[in-house]
């Protein structure tokens, strides 16, 4: 049992330092994973100021790292589709256009939230 918790708490470190080096890259080349950071802290900010639920609070703190989730997911995607072919290709661009896609849903969905909040 102490083999299976040491070998477990390794793993989980292995993965946080890995979690945390594809974080400092992406942040190290995606000028849009900075810029939706600091979306995300004014959003936080605001949040002190605004009349909210904690359930409200929560939903919007939820939108803000998903935000977060999908670009990075959209960098993975766009330094895959590079590394494997410099050439243009219409389907790499449609897979490109579509990871972009996902972020800005998601940043809509986050807006919507914060509208829905603010008119409510």
């Amino acid at each position: 049992m102490r083999g299976f918790l040491w070998a477990e708490l390794r793993r989980f470190g292995n993965t946080a330092r890995w979690s945390w080096q594809g974080w400092r890259a992406a942040w190290a080349s995606e000028k849009s994973l900075r810029q939706w950071t600091l979306v995300n802290l004014l959003s936080v900010g605001l949040m002190f100021f605004v009349e909210m639920t904690p359930g409200e609070r929560a939903l919007i703190l939820a939108l803000g790292l998903l935000i977060l989730v999908a670009e990075l997911f959209n960098t993975a995607i766009e330094t895959a589709v590079d590394y494997i072919s410099t050439a243009q290709d219409p389907r790499a661009g449609k897979v490109k256009d579509c990871g972009s896609a996902a972020v800005a849903v998601t940043a809509i969905a986050g807006g919507l939230a914060w509208a829905v909040i603010l008119l409510a």
